[in-house]
């Protein structure tokens, strides 16, 4: 094997990377958050962000998000099949972070949170009404993540299809969806590190044919 030159810190995860705080989670960012909204058998509410969260698919659109540990997210995604996604916006961050907190499944994180929950069109969940785009999930899979050796990590991934869209039509410039307008927010990694989005970060550059 390979000896990596002095001034590369290399480490195997399995035996700890030997720096003050993880370097994975800020290195794989920022990363669009899993505001995601869904609810129990009974109707209660449940609100959490998840920094696990991407899109993986354009044809249907399917997004996902990672729960480590099985939390009321993915027991209600589960029991439901459904789930809403809730742009988190620099004007909506506070209160995304409060939705945060470790709370009984009693406590309704959109009454915590001071926000409102809109009734989807074509599922049962609500969505953030205060967030200016919200996606509406039925699930397609969920799948408990393992190691290369096929040993199961308490650590699960759910995929949704989405079925509706909902965007602020202030974010529409001539039919065109203005990214940098939303000003969302990302998870980067560290203790308590987010990054946003503004128009000075805009570069453009087209793929080669």
């Amino acid at each position: 094997m390979a000896t990596m030159p002095a001034h590369i810190h290399s480490y195997e995860p399995r035996n700890g990377h030997g720096l003050p705080h993880d370097p994975f989670n800020s290195i794989v960012g920022p990363r669009p958050i899993g505001w995601v909204s869904t609810h129990d058998e009974q109707g209660r509410l449940n609100l959490a962000p998840y920094s696990f969260f991407n899109a993986f698919n354009y044809t249907p659109p399917i997004v996902g998000f990672s729960s480590i540990g099985w939390k009321d997210s993915v027991r209600n995604a589960e029991r439901t099949r459904e789930f809403s996604w809730n742009l988190a916006t620099r004007a909506l961050a506070e209160r995304m972070n409060t939705s945060s907190a470790g709370v009984p499944p009693e406590v309704d994180e959109f009454e915590l949170a001071g926000l409102t929950p809109r009734p989807g069109t074509v599922i049962g969940v609500p969505h953030v009404a205060e967030s200016p785009v919200n996606f509406e999930c039925r699930v397609t899979q969920i799948v408990q993540l393992q190691t290369a050796q096929a040993t199961p990590v308490e650590t699960w991934l759910v995929l949704g299809e989405v079925v509706a869209v909902h965007i602020d039509r202030s974010l529409l410039v001539e039919g065109i969806y203005d990214t940098a307008a939303a000003r969302p927010i990302l998870r980067g990694g560290g203790p308590a590190d987010y990054f946003e989005i503004t128009p000075e970060a805009l570069f453009r550059m087209k793929r080669p044919r």
